[in-house]
């Protein structure tokens, strides 16, 4: 398993705004979809990259990935069918720092992604954010009635460390509930 270089500390700073690539091609089984990139994570040039992040644990421990990836790795997961993507483009230090402006652009941009690459599911990492930039105050967790085209919207808890609802054998159970519900029958 290959890890990014460690970023100094005035690296991570100087990404606040800043965006990054997607994850992304036709046709996936599942587009994952953070919140935002962490500063962490834009300063690596990697998602989910920010150290005591449990994306990539939980991806293994759910049965997504044959062995646990590095964020390094991202863009090892096209070939697994699954992608990576965020609601709202800009790097912050948390994604309370995001406006509503911010997570409602998001949103349409997200949409046209979506339409255009027509992923199975999308999975929403985090039912806050949803929340706001869907306008859907009273979503909860798993498969949602709504859909963008033909593309199911499933919510997952988020995986940072800073959630303190779930930690990662809950978090393996509840990805491990889309990754069920998305097997052929």
């Amino acid at each position: 398993m290959t890890a990014p270089p460690k970023p100094t500390k005035a690296e991570i700073q100087s990404c606040i705004g800043q965006t990054m690539h997607d994850v992304i091609a036709p046709d996936l089984k599942v587009l994952f979809c953070g919140i935002n990139p962490s500063l962490y994570s834009a300063a690596v040039g990697h998602h989910f990259a920010r150290p005591g992040n449990r994306f990539w644990p939980t991806l293994y421990a759910a049965g997504f990935t044959p062995r646990l990836y590095s964020p390094a790795e991202d863009g090892d997961l096209l070939k697994l069918g699954y992608g990576i993507t965020n609601i709202a483009d800009p790097a912050t230090a948390r994604a309370d720092e995001l406006t509503l402006e911010d997570l409602r652009t998001g949103q349409r941009q997200l949409t046209e992604k979506v339409l255009h690459y027509k992923p199975r599911v999308l999975a929403v990492l985090g039912v806050s954010a949803y929340r706001t930039a869907f306008s859907q105050p009273k979503t909860g967790m798993g498969l949602q009635a709504e859909t963008i085209g033909e593309t199911a919207i499933w919510i997952l808890p988020n995986p940072s460390g800073l959630n303190a609802h779930y930690q990662l054998p809950e978090l393996a159970v509840v990805y491990r509930e889309l990754l069920e519900a998305c097997k052929p029958n």
